[in-house]
């Protein structure tokens, strides 16, 4: 939404949010009344289907679960059921997709507008400085990535008083769950099936998710395009990382359907081991790398110190394909989001009219802190605004009388800090009723749900060799939590039920 429409943001007011079920589908409206047996009965096979088909997470009490493969897992957090949502949203998020990856491109080889939207951000952001400084040294060095690959996640909530499919925000870096995300549906399905009777439930409903699949096929072709045959593709990982069995899913598929190696290194390992030969290779120990995968290095953790700093620049200086590589990074920051909802800039990159209003139809109220009008409405009416920071992952956004505190504050300190935030319309989806399953244990609650729509993306110069919407991933929490990781501990894993 175009600042010149911000009178149109009206979300409903907080004692207006009931528990929607009459809006879903009359079967699924009726969760909480399933006999209380045959949802123990459900639990005790979804734990098993969990256990053997590999839908697990590092247990976080167990020290070693985020090191060594195996020790201490226990199943994903999942909902019970799938959550109802209209296959008319659900079919305009699918066709957005693609028009949303190839923007992605375009605004990545802007140097000028991801450095001059960025500028004033890069005054009070020190981690989007060090990230700008990379992406300003490529551009000085006249370094142009010939071949981009992209793996996204555009994540949507379906606003329940205008109806509007509005976008949270893109990922374009470690967009997780691709693995885990694809194995819910399979299981969603295998639990409808089996307790087809009881339900009523028609497991065809629920789409099929290829995004392990699609992102597998993106990682092959890009490893086929740098044309090193001896080269692996490198997947940038934490030092601890509890979701290792998502991302070993998509390794497992490289191998066992394309044959391409994988080998995990963590920044400072890359930092340690890795060279950059003259003609751009990089070499891991005595491996080439053909494409660097990060599932790690989106957050200021993730750079405890300047090796990691070292390690993020050395990749960016190889001819290996980096998914994401820095401006495809820069371009999916919160700020650039902001810049792209304003009036003609979508018209910088992109020409068709259909596809611009297709993307803008799914933007959210997004303001900087420069409108003094939106910014004095936020004071008077928190409740209806979000307040973000240049943050990647769960836990970093601000709500309710605290957005109206940090923007008094800002106010008051009267300094650039405010650069660091931007504004967003609060989305109200429908609450609906849901069992969440979390380490063996199953509760009843109401809930919201987040779709994300996974896209894959990749370029040679001029020829364009995949651009794709390939599965999704369907996120649910209790409502009454604004944050919505799963990796963060605040939501489950979850699938669709169209309707």
């Amino acid at each position: 939404m175009s600042k010149s429409s911000s009178s149109a943001v009206h979300p409903i007011k907080s004692e207006e949010i009931g528990t929607q079920e009459e809006n879903l589908t009359k079967p699924m409206s009726d969760l909480h009344n399933i006999d209380p047996e045959l949802i123990q009965r459900m639990v005790y096979d979804a734990l098993v289907w969990s256990s053997i088909h590999g839908l697990l997470v590092g247990d976080k009490s167990v020290q070693k679960s985020g090191k060594v493969p195996g020790v201490g897992m226990v199943h994903a957090p999942v909902a019970l059921f799938p959550t109802s949502f209209p296959e008319s949203h659900w079919k305009q998020a699918c066709e957005v997709s693609p028009i949303f990856n190839e923007l992605i491109d375009r605004v990545s080889l802007d140097g000028e507008f991801l450095q001059d939207s960025l500028s004033r951000t890069k005054m009070v952001d020190d981690f989007t400085s060090r990230l700008l400084d990379i992406h300003s040294k490529m551009l000085e060095n006249g370094k142009r990535e010939e071949i981009r690959l992209g793996l996204h996640r555009s994540d949507y909530m379906l606003d329940e008083q205008t109806k509007l499919l509005l976008q949270i925000e893109i990922n374009t870096i470690s967009a997780s769950f691709a693995g885990l995300g694809s194995l819910v549906s399979e299981l969603h399905r295998s639990l409808l099936n089996r307790y087809k009777e009881q339900l009523g439930l028609d497991s065809g409903r629920i789409p099929v998710n290829t995004a392990v699949n699609g992102f597998a096929e993106a990682l092959a072709k890009a490893w086929e395009e740098y044309s090193n045959p001896r080269a692996v593709v490198m997947v940038v990982v934490q030092p601890e990382e509890r979701n290792m069995y998502d991302q070993h899913w998509l390794s497992t598929v490289l191998k066992e359907r394309y044959d391409v190696a994988t080998i995990r290194k963590t920044l400072a390992e890359i930092d340690e081991q890795g060279v950059l030969l003259p003609d751009g290779t990089l070499l891991i120990g005595d491996q080439a790398i053909a494409v660097i995968y990060f599932r790690t290095g989106y957050a200021p953790a993730d750079y405890p110190s300047e090796s990691e700093w070292r390690a993020r620049f050395l990749m960016e200086q190889s001819s290996a394909v980096k998914c994401p590589s820095i401006s495809y990074h820069l371009a999916g920051t919160k700020k650039i989001q902001q810049e792209l909802a304003k009036p003609n800039v979508l018209e910088r990159f992109l020409e068709n009219k259909d596809d611009i209003a297709k993307v803008r139809k799914c933007f959210a109220g997004l303001w900087s802190l420069d409108d003094s009008d939106i910014v004095k409405d936020a004071i008077e009416r928190p409740e209806f605004y979000v307040m973000k920071p240049q943050r990647e992952g769960g836990g970093n956004n601000i709500y309710g009388d605290d957005v109206r505190k940090s923007l008094l504050r800002l106010q008051e300190e009267g300094t650039e800090e405010n650069a660091a935030y931007i504004l967003m319309q609060r989305i109200f989806p429908i609450i609906a009723p849901t069992y969440l399953l979390r380490d063996g244990i199953c509760h009843k609650d109401h809930a919201i749900s987040e779709l994300g729509i996974y896209g894959a993306y990749l370029r040679n110069k001029d020829r364009l060799i995949m651009n794709e919407q390939c599965g999704y991933l369907m996120r649910t929490k209790v409502s009454s939590s604004n944050e919505g990781g799963v990796a963060a501990g605040f939501a489950v894993l979850d699938s669709v039920y169209l309707n």
